[in-house]
């Protein structure tokens, strides 16, 4: 009886030995990374959060680099997780001229079949909104003309309103100015621009709200946190010239197959994260100077996302 008692012992120490590996693998946490935008931080914080309540282990790996470094990162297996842009899939795929990605649904939809084809990443629910660059008009201006869409703005500019626009030199000089007029049918003159050095747009907003030489639209990516501060509104880009560039959570499928309820504790919070809902909270972080992680937990919490 000893002599079996032993043996059985034995075999239940072995078995537990080759359980471990599983266990621990089962147990690993998820790794979450972002770009080195306070917007893509402040979404990854969000998504750590979720998991962290949902007793959902996770490292934080947050403002990681630039989207190369941070997209090496994901398909090395480095991390697990972060927040990409869906215009961006152009580049990644090298389609840039294809029309879906000024879709929303359809460039969401062929990024994640692409992107899970090639290097089995899931694209989990985007954000209803776009960090497209866009033209942002002093609200004033936009109420005495009665400017909402870049064709009422191609109207005013054709009409001869007095026009004066801060942008960047990429933006005036590498196609994306003469995209849009062509598309809705308008010119600005030379003596119509100020072109800053970079492409903070910080800067162009500025100028907009303080009429620096005249200027009264700026060049802004559509869910900057200075717009509303600076009382500008961004005018809707009603026949899809630039890309959509909405956020959405990237994610290695092994670890969704591990964490299969992730989707789903993901889902509410990206849908909750409109435009006007992106460009509030950015401006609690850009402007107003909160932490990041500040914003984040109070805004879940608002919500009733986050207990």
């Amino acid at each position: 009886m000893a002599r079996f008692f032993k043996a059985l012992c034995i075999a239940a120490t072995l078995a537990l030995m080759a359980c471990t590996p599983a266990l621990a693998a089962a147990a690993a946490p998820v790794v979450i990374s972002s770009k080195l935008s306070s917007e893509s931080a402040m979404i990854g914080e969000m998504i750590r959060l979720i998991l962290s309540a949902a007793a959902i282990a996770t490292v934080d790996r947050l403002k990681l680099g630039a989207t190369p470094v941070v997209r090496r990162a994901l398909l090395d297996g480095e991390i697990d997780l972060y927040v990409e842009y869906t215009g961006n899939g152009g580049i990644f795929f090298n389609m840039p001229a294809n029309p879906a990605w000024k879709d929303f649904r359809q460039g969401y939809e062929l990024g994640a079949r692409l992107d899970y084809a090639k290097n089995r990443i899931v694209w989990l629910t985007p954000a209803p909104a776009s960090n497209a660059w866009a033209l942002a008009v002093r609200r004033d201006v936009a109420d005495a003309y009665h400017l909402r869409t870049m064709s009422d703005f191609a109207r005013w500019v054709s009409s001869g309103g007095h026009v004066v626009l801060a942008c960047s030199a990429e933006f005036a000089n590498a196609g994306t100015l003469r995209s849009l007029e062509d598309t809705y049918g308008f010119k600005l003159t030379s003596d119509q621009l100020i072109v800053l050095a970079g492409g903070e747009t910080t800067a162009m907003i500025t100028a907009a709200a303080a009429r620096t030489d005249g200027t009264n639209t700026a060049m802004v990516y559509a869910t900057d946190g200075g717009i509303a501060a600076a009382n500008l509104v961004v005018l809707e880009d009603d026949k899809h010239d630039q890309p959509i560039y909405a956020p959405v959570p990237l994610i290695r499928e092994a670890v969704l197959r591990e964490y299969p309820q992730i989707a789903a504790l993901v889902k509410p919070v990206m849908e909750s994260l409109d435009r006007q809902t992106l460009q509030h909270l950015n401006e609690r972080v850009q402007v107003d100077g909160e932490s990041i992680e500040s914003v984040a937990k109070t805004y879940l919490e608002h919500k009733g996302l986050l207990k």
